[in-house]
């Protein structure tokens, strides 16, 4: 059987090189803080983008529920890309079917228009032809 033992490391054991934190130059900053010197260090703004906001969050939200809203965002992305394709696709059916059938039709109905009053006029004009060619005569049977 293997016995383990324990070997302490020498460099765990010296002092550090560098400067040395004691306790003494500690302050406690808390009880010191006033707004009446007039210095606003606290009310620094910091320059910060939305992305830069959005990546910081997201260390915030798990894993699991960041491939939940992910999985969601883009199952919405795709379901509204489908219903703009195909209504695009629907407004050109239907843009292109009015033009083709109703410009025909809308001549038609003009030309129909036309030929009614010229119809009306030339009935006209024979009303008045023949009131003309009866002559004066025709006025005087008639009634006062």
């Amino acid at each position: 059987m293997v016995k383990l033992t324990e070997v302490a490391d020498e460099h765990f054991n010296e002092e550090q090189q560098g400067p040395r934190d004691d306790d003494e130059d500690y302050v406690d900053t808390d009880s010191d803080i006033s707004s009446d010197d007039g210095s606003d260090d606290d009310d620094e703004t910091f320059e910060e983008t939305m992305y830069e906001r959005l990546v910081a969050l997201k260390d915030m939200i798990p894993p699991k529920q960041r491939a939940r809203v992910v999985n969601t965002v883009s199952t919405g992305y795709g379901w509204l890309a489908a219903a703009l394709r195909f209504g695009g696709s629907s407004m050109w059916i239907i843009s292109t079917s009015a033009i083709m059938l109703g410009v025909p039709y809308a001549l038609a109905v003009g030309e129909e228009q036309q030929m009614i009053e010229m119809e009306k006029e030339v009935k006209a004009q024979q009303l008045a032809s023949n009131s003309l060619s009866s002559g004066p005569a025709s006025l005087m049977d008639q009634p006062q």
